[in-house]
């Protein structure tokens, strides 16, 4: 093409014969093992997406799975404040060591790296990409039966990198009721398809409130559209997720795995 920069990194075009004749995918050093790889996207950021992903994560530990999480949203990190994990990485002869939680998950993220937490990153979409493919090659990863990957929000470098890349099981698509959602889920769901991933999972968060009082169900977004969605665009798992001070309020204390009542425990099971 002639105004192709041969980036292949961060094109999407079909049909590109230069893109073709090139193996863009990353691969485990000889010391790790991953058997099920899973991403977490979403169309728009605010939905809960870290949330999703880690509670995905425990409910897999929980099950017995040895789990493993990549927080690939490097300009905003959020799964080490989920976890409370705050002590620097290290490195051995096999690569770099992820942080383990108390439920015994793996994690690696950038904010395990930097001097201080709050510093911001930044850096143009090659370098965040390559130290996606870093956090994939150079990490051991030591016989995960499951990865839950925290991508960031949209469809950018870092999803079309981790798209070509990494050898994903599926992705699991997160959301909020608002109408215009919907429009952004389509987009996630395209890019899926346009890289031949399969979506095999559609988390509504925010979806409704249970009264403590009596237990009804009020949805004051109005009537659930995710499995209309789902139907639409033929994902097999779909999982309602509550408006939840509490569950919020570990979250952000860092103790994301004394959440007791796990809204994504037969979700999890049923994508596994």
């Amino acid at each position: 093409m002639a105004d192709c920069d041969h980036d292949c990194s961060s094109c999407g075009v079909e049909g590109c014969g230069e893109r073709e004749e090139m193996d863009l995918r990353a691969y485990l050093n000889q010391a790790s093992s991953v058997k099920k790889v899973f991403g977490v996207v979403s169309g728009k950021g605010g939905v809960g997406k870290s949330m999703v992903t880690g509670l995905m994560a425990c409910a897999a530990a929980k099950a017995g799975q040895k789990t493993a999480i990549m927080d690939a949203d490097i300009t905003g990190p959020s799964i080490p404040t989920a976890f409370g994990l705050k002590e620097q990485l290290v490195a051995c002869e096999y690569g770099l060591v992820p942080a383990v939680t108390r439920l015994g998950i793996d994690v690696v993220s950038l904010n395990l790296l930097i001097e201080n937490e709050t510093d911001p990153v930044v850096w143009r979409g090659p370098v965040i990409a390559g130290v996606i493919k870093q956090f994939w090659t150079e990490v051991w990863w030591n016989e995960e039966d499951v990865m839950f990957i925290d991508m960031p929000p949209g469809t950018g470098d870092v999803p079309l990198t981790i798209f070509q890349s990494l050898p994903l099981e599926g992705i699991v698509v997160v959301t909020s009721p608002q109408e215009l959602v919907g429009k952004i889920v389509e987009k996630a769901v395209k890019m899926a398809n346009l890289m031949n991933i399969p979506v095999i999972g559609l988390v509504e968060n925010m979806s409704y409130i249970k009264c403590p009082d009596c237990g009804q169900i009020i949805r004051p977004f109005g009537e659930s559209h995710i499995k209309k969605l789902a139907v639409q665009y033929g994902i097999p798992h779909t999982a309602e997720m509550p408006i939840d001070p509490q569950l919020a309020h570990l979250v952000d204390a860092g103790r994301i795995e004394e959440i007791q009542d796990n809204p994504l425990e037969k979700f999890t099971k049923e994508i596994l």
